[in-house]
């Protein structure tokens, strides 16, 4: 799990497995994200390497996806602290949460009229709506080559589906929420993980 975590491994390892990511820079030089910038010709987005929770004063905080624009990138002070995760903005439709179970696919599509949830659907929960959706086969294949490669038997991946319906990857996680899902769609997430743990197919 904590190899399957490490997000340069779990993108590299999605790639090799077939599935679409985007364009993706790992750095703590601004100036390798402006030349990056310059070399994709489009916006970019800016997330954790890692965890994206941290305590500060005493507070728990998350960091969400954020959008880089043109000023973010004139002035990329700090970025020299860590290393951060720049990625090319992928057109949405809408995102999947795709729960994987042993051999099994539990695909759920989220759709938000928000701005901050268009960003990041985290950052807004109550202005998601989730319906049932399918996999198409080569991301199924590519899932399925992505968990054995990982060697997980549970993961909850998480896909941007653009207005023409291209599924892109962005992440997965090796122990990630299910219940809020099946409470919202009425996917049988806790059945199947309980056969999972049982052996029952």
């Amino acid at each position: 799990m904590l190899r399957a975590e490490y997000k340069p491994f779990q993108l590299k390892t999605a790639w090799e497995a077939g599935l679409i990511i985007p364009p993706t820079l790992i750095t703590n030089e601004p100036a390798a994200v402006r030349e990056f910038a310059a070399e994709v010709g489009s916006d970019l987005v800016c997330k954790p390497v890692a965890s994206p929770v941290f305590i500060e004063g005493g507070e728990l905080k998350t960091v969400y996806t954020r959008r880089i624009g043109p000023g973010d990138l004139a002035d990329l002070q700090g970025i020299d602290l860590t290393c951060h995760l720049f990625q090319v903005w992928a057109d949405k439709d809408h995102e999947v949460r795709l729960t994987v179970v042993g051999d099994r696919l539990f695909a759920a599509a989220i759709h938000t009229d928000s701005p901050a949830g268009h960003v990041d659907w985290r950052s807004d929960y109550n202005a998601l709506t989730y319906t049932v959706t399918t996999v198409p086969k080569p991301v199924a294949s590519g899932v399925r080559q992505l968990m054995d490669r990982l060697r997980l038997r549970y993961g909850a991946l998480d896909f941007v589906v653009s207005p023409n319906g291209t599924w892109t990857f962005l992440e997965i996680n090796p122990c990630g929420q299910w219940d809020w899902i099946e409470h919202e769609t009425g996917l049988p997430l806790t059945d199947a993980i309980a056969n999972e743990l049982q052996g029952i197919t």
